[in-house]
């Protein structure tokens, strides 16, 4: 490598600019392309990412870089292909690229290793030498505590953790350091790893035997990870319970052996511990080599994490979304386990989808990408379909396990029947009431939180809504207080309304706090337990509920989305979705195929074991098509009809989309920009873009401000982005209105 002259590096800093470095003779041979350093930025010292390295530069009032960050480059030359790439695509400067790429423990490098020390007892030679054994027997005359602690010391037949030492033998650090102080014992520091898995056991497993289906998808997999520079990617289209996660340990085991890593992503953090369960026990003889990245890990363990990632230690990468930039060498296999799951999509900038970013990874580093999912979304399905990626079938589930059953609940006639619909049908209480005779499982779902979803007056008709946000609060019980799930913003339960003064306040609406308090009325002896983003706030909280609910510990598993897909519990033999209606009739052209995969999702959780599982939907509208196909488990009838109303309409996939969204505290000068835009917008784009008109957004106004929305469609996405970005940096936008741009939006509320 020629030593550099000069660096071009990106501040992280929101500057929309790069500028030169001299590089001193000191750091020459140190610095590449991805290192991080710290230089001099106008009168501090600022962090940025070397992009390029340079003999000479033009610059202007060039200085000279303060200091190397860690060693070695951060970020590979693939990773920066790639940052560089999403900012194009996603219209979005590079450094809030950066930002996700690098997370931000190993970005502002504040945290570093721990440390711990290890008692060391003095070997057989050095307690031979003279005056030793004199040390030993003056030291039982004198401190006999000490020479307590020395005799536990001498009997120990590997260097201890000091801390682990004292808590075992009761003594005190003082008592410690007196015998390092008198030369009989010595102390070394050692760095020690925050293992997230550190305390669990896992058993070790083989391969499973493939049926034919899957072995042809093992095959092919293989077939791309020989010659991945000619292969498409994949999408494994395997029903619930067919076994793709065998399919992805078997293919991530040949890229192993051919010297390969793998990253795999998964949607939620709650899937994270039966994931990382299932690989660190098939990978059990090397499982130090799986490594983990989400969000509810500690400071100390992403960075260890990532550390342990970076250095090449660990082969297998499995986490969340961000997952997809782990500096993992030599990547042979992206996989994307659920990539219909909208988790994937970043809703702040930069607005990434981490299956499509998966995609482009696996261009850039030339490796093998599976995208698997039981009911994938409708554009890998339309890719696929065209040729443009290779589509892999899985239509039986494993051991012949017959799909679950599904019953329709016509809620309308509960309604007719009990007046008020109740939160458990008399079909679905009965049963559960079976199940928990048999001593076999259930898991409820409700996509809402809370107790009750808005509190209303019954004598002016008024709901106590967010003041920040066009949304109704909803009612927690075990806090006792008001929350808007939007802005997290609280507020007490008033005695009487404050718009009419009289008290005649009543709850209206359910979330999964008040099925699980109904469940738990209804089957008192029944272990009924919840699972959402209230319950499960804990760090542990996840990883222990599943573990009960393996072990039959719980009979009812009441949740939202994050037990809705993914998990495997053979003793779950029924479902209930307790309102299928929640999401069918949102503003947003996904809403339909959003209620089939969810329901489909949901319903897969049963009959994985040897008993046939059963299915209720409870819902409003039972003969909506989403509804209708899910009962048949048929993805081909749906995907057929809700692409030909795609296509009538422009919507993707036959066509991207960009949602300009533009935001004030002043409704008056959010929608004027919005406007304006709109016209600046006219002028720029072709006639082959289709703009739409101003709009307020589905939900007007959130955190305090309001939102207009601006949907532009076309077919040359990257040529729309760029017009985009140029209209919005020509348009000054008073201080106080923000335009955000996201390209292939996941989200029209």
């Amino acid at each position: 490598m020629m030593k550099p002259n000069y660096v071009r590096v990106i501040i992280d800093r929101a500057i929309q600019r790069e500028f030169d470095y001299s590089v001193p003779e000191t750091l020459a041979d140190r610095i590449d392309i991805g290192s991080r350093v710290r230089v001099p930025f106008r009168d501090k010292s600022a962090l940025a990412t070397v992009l390029a390295t340079l003999e000479q530069s033009d610059a202007k009032g060039i200085r000279p870089i303060e200091a190397l960050v860690g060693e070695g480059p951060a970020i590979s030359e693939s990773l920066l292909e790639l940052a560089k790439w999403m900012s194009a695509y996603y219209c979005c400067p590079l450094e809030t690229v950066m930002r996700s790429l690098l997370p931000q423990v190993i970005r502002r490098a504040e945290v570093g290793w721990k440390k711990q020390l290890l008692v060391q007892p003095l070997t057989k030679i050095e307690n031979s030498e003279a005056g030793v054994a004199d040390k030993i027997d003056n030291l039982r005359k004198r401190a006999p505590r000490q020479a307590e602690l020395f005799d536990a010391i001498v009997r120990l037949e590997k260097p201890m953790p000091a801390a682990e030492l004292l808590r075992k033998t009761s003594f005190d650090n003082q008592t410690l350091r007196a015998l390092v102080k008198r030369g009989l014992i010595k102390l070394r520091e050692e760095t020690v790893e925050r293992d997230p898995h550190a305390d669990e056991q896992f058993v070790a497993t083989t391969n499973l035997e493939l049926n034919a289906e899957q072995a042809l998808a093992l095959n092919k997999i293989t077939d791309a990870l020989a010659a991945p520079e000619r292969a498409k990617p994949i999408l494994l289209h395997g029903v619930t319970g067919s076994g793709k996660t065998e399919i992805y340990l078997q293919a991530i085991r040949v890229a192993l052996e051919r010297g390969r890593s793998a990253i795999v992503l998964v949607p939620e953090i709650s899937l994270t511990p039966q994931t990382v369960e299932r690989f660190k026990s098939r990978f059990a003889e090397m499982h130090e080599a799986v490594a983990v990245l989400h969000s509810h890990l500690s400071q100390g363990e992403r960075h260890d994490e990532w550390h342990k990632i970076h250095s090449g230690r660990a082969r297998i990468v499995i986490g969340a979304r961000s997952a997809v930039f782990a500096p993992l060498k030599d990547v042979g296999l992206i996989i994307v386990d659920e990539e219909h799951e909208t988790t994937y999509k970043q809703e702040e900038a930069p607005r990434y989808h981490a299956r499509d970013v998966a995609v482009v990874r696996a261009k850039i580093e030339k490796c093998a990408v599976v995208l698997g999912s039981a009911t994938p979304s409708l554009e890998s399905y339309h890719n696929a379909t065209t040729g443009k990626y290779e589509l892999l079938t899985l239509s039986q589930r494993v051991d012949d396990q017959r799909m679950p059953l599904m019953r329709i609940v016509d809620l309308r006639l509960e309604r007719r029947k009990e007046k008020i619909a109740p939160i458990l049908s008399e079909k679905l209480s009965q049963a559960i009431a079976d199940r928990l005779e048999k001593r076999e499982q259930t898991i409820l779902f409700l996509n809402r939180r809370g107790f009750s979803t808005s509190l209303l007056c019954s004598n002016c008709g008024e709901a106590r809504n967010c003041p920040n946000c066009s949304v109704a609060l909803t009612f927690h019980r075990h806090m006792a207080r008001l929350s808007c799930h939007l802005c997290g913003h609280t507020a007490a339960v008033p005695k009487k309304c404050p718009e009419c003064g009289k008290d005649s306040l009543i709850y209206a609406g359910f979330g999964t706090e008040k099925v699980e308090s109904t469940v738990s009325h209804i089957f008192p002896k029944a272990n009924v337990r919840r699972m959402d983003a209230d319950s499960m706030t804990r760090k542990e909280a996840y990883r222990e509920t599943l573990r009960n609910f393996r072990t039959g510990k719980i009979d009812i598993l009441v949740g939202t989305q994050m037990i809705a897909k993914g998990l495997h519990f053979p003793n779950v033999t029924l479902v209930g979705i307790i309102n299928a209606d929640l999401a069918l009739h949102l503003p947003d052209f996904r809403a339909g195929e959003r209620t089939f995969q969810l329901l489909t999702q949901v319903a897969g959780r049963a009959g994985r074991g040897e008993t046939a599982g059963e299915v209720f939907v409870q819902t409003y509208t039972p003969f909506s098509p989403s509804i209708q196909f899910a009962r048949h488990h048929d993805f081909a009838g749906y995907f057929q009809q809700e692409l030909e109303f795609r296509e009538r309409c422009d919507f993707p996939p036959f066509k991207h989309a960009i949602l300009i969204t533009v935001r004030s505290a002043h409704e008056g000068r959010a929608k004027l920009s919005a406007e304006t835009l709109v016209r600046r917008l006219k002028e720029s784009l072709g006639s082959e873009f289709i703009l739409g008109d101003t709009t307020p957004a589905p939900l007007e106004k959130l955190q305090g401000q309001f939102r207009f929305h601006i949907l532009l469609r076309g077919d040359a996405i990257m040529r729309l982005s760029r017009l985009a970005r140029e209209t919005l940096d020509k348009l000054p936008l008073p201080e106080d209105v923000i335009a955000t741009v996201d390209v292939d939006p996941y989200q029209l509320l």
